[in-house]
């Protein structure tokens, strides 16, 4: 299912809900009744995050029973789904910005508590809709991990590659640009992909021709797949190309088969940190794992990803601030925000309504038939090899791991293509210099006053032809009369 057919299908279902809770007596006021406890979830579960969510958000509800002995019931509802005929004490899971607008207006009208797994919640949407929880940090963090890597490579320009209908890239894309200014680079290239990707040919050929290689990529798991393949076909999976991913994708890496996995061969991504050591984790590790495979026995691999981790404690919050019987919604709201403990995912505590950033991540290296973990970042630290009292933190990567780049090439990309001849650097001179002796553009015209050539003359272009004669090696160029020139 695309995504426009999946959003029309939750705008019916959220416009039947609501017609439902106003049949049931829940109306748009301030009316707060006591209730079951009844947690409702949205999920698409023809997507992987989708289907590690539904999984992991039925055990935390199994594990807070066999804990408590408090009753409580999941119901699950898949975004293109039937609405819930029951009454709900709150609302797990929307996962884009778009199920999230829908979503939260009906619970903030109705007092219903949405805890949001999308990427990325501003601050005045949980101003707007004050029943509204972010329950998955916002990528800030990760993209100044990305801004180290590149400042470690010395890379000063890149391309940022999304999606054209994905309106939480805007506060990624706002983030990685203000990350890479403080490192002294800069996003040189939007390319907004288009959700079809019968049309993309055309935006890799463009990016083909240009010589920044460094291309960061922020896609979902299918359109990342789709992306990478026609890459591989282009043979923009070669030396000299640098892939970095984020997530989501670069946490799904691992539910990728062989086959697939092969067209990805060298980039490098940058995933959110499990504690995967700590004895929790493990037991919910081997039982996921089980329970995964049973669910959904067409996936090729079953390890949970940072996603399940979040949605389960998503549950387990919700499900603690539920514990209580004959407490309203409010008050449900209320025992969410101040939640204050260490789940799989890591520190679960809010502020805002959004729950604490994430502060370490870990770098791969996709290489064979899964990837390398290369080491760790971690905000105000730097890289390291390992995490804990035994890590050692440094600004340079020269501890971490071997990286393979695209073409198993073991030397780091310098991040560009040298110009060619049929290629040549291109260089804007202004045509109305005021000093004439440092820099002079002569025109020579046909008879009929059209512009057929130009001489450059003057200091300035006298320094620049002994700089190049100083290079050890050879730098096509080619001048241009104005800064048009350059756009083409």
């Amino acid at each position: 299912m695309d995504k426009f057919t999946a959003l029309l299908s939750l705008i019916a279902f959220v416009l039947v809900f609501k017609q439902r809770l106003r049949v049931n007596g829940i109306t748009d006021t301030t009316k707060d009744d006591h209730f079951m406890g009844i947690l409702g979830a949205i999920v698409d579960t023809s997507s992987r995050i989708g289907k590690e969510e539904s999984v992991a958000m039925q055990m935390a509800v199994e594990d807070f029973f066999k804990k408590s002995n408090h009753s409580l019931v999941l119901n699950i509802r898949n975004s293109k789904g039937e609405p819930w005929q029951a009454a709900l004490a709150a609302i797990l899971g929307p996962q884009t910005w778009e199920e999230v607008s829908l979503v939260a207006e009906i619970g903030t009208q109705s007092h219903i508590p949405i805890v949001s797994l999308a990427d990325a919640t501003s601050k005045w949407e949980t101003e707007l809709w004050t029943f509204l929880v972010q329950a998955s940090p916002n990528q800030l963090k990760q993209m100044e991990a990305i801004a180290a890597m590149i400042q470690f490579w010395e890379w000063h320009q890149v391309t940022i590659i999304y999606e054209e209908k994905d309106f939480s890239a805007t506060a990624v894309i706002s983030y990685l640009s203000n990350a890479l200014k403080e490192v002294g680079a800069e996003i040189s290239h939007y390319v907004a992909l288009p959700s079809l990707a019968s049309s993309w040919s055309e935006h890799l050929e463009g990016l083909k021709i240009r010589q920044n290689r460094v291309f960061v990529v922020h896609l979902s798991l299918p359109l990342a797949i789709e992306l990478f393949e026609k890459a591989k076909r282009m043979k923009m999976m070669e030396k000299d190309c640098v892939w970095l991913i984020t997530d989501p994708f670069a946490s799904l890496v691992l539910s990728l088969n062989a086959s697939t996995i092969s067209s990805m061969q060298g980039i490098v991504g940058v995933k959110s940190y499990i504690p995967k050591n700590e004895p929790h984790f493990r037991d919910f590790h081997d039982k996921f794992c089980q329970r995964f495979s049973l669910e959904y026995p067409e996936e090729d691999n079953h390890e949970p990803s940072i996603f399940a981790a979040q949605a389960y404690d998503a549950a387990r919050t919700v499900a603690f601030a539920m514990r209580e019987k004959k407490q309203g919604r409010q008050q449900i709201l209320s025992n969410i925000l101040q939640s204050d403990f260490h789940g799989l995912s890591g520190k679960v505590q809010f502020t805002d309504q959004t729950i604490s950033p994430a502060h370490t991540f870990q770098i791969i290296n996709v290489m064979g038939e899964s990837y390398i973990e290369l080491g760790f970042w971690s905000d105000g630290l730097g890289f390291s090899q390992s995490i804990g009292e035994i890590a050692i933190f440094s600004s340079s990567m020269n501890g971490l791991g071997q990286v393979f780049w695209p073409g198993r090439a073991r030397d780091t990309p310098k991040g560009w293509s040298p110009p060619t001849s049929a290629n040549p650097l291109k260089i804007g001179v202004p045509t109305r210099a005021t000093f004439k002796q440092y820099l002079k553009v002569e025109v020579q015209q046909d008879y009929l006053g059209n512009n057929i050539s130009f001489s450059y003359k003057g200091l300035a272009i006298d320094l620049f032809t002994a700089t190049l004669q100083e290079l050890p090696f050879d730098l096509p160029y080619k001048f241009f009369p104005s800064m048009e020139h350059l756009m083409l």
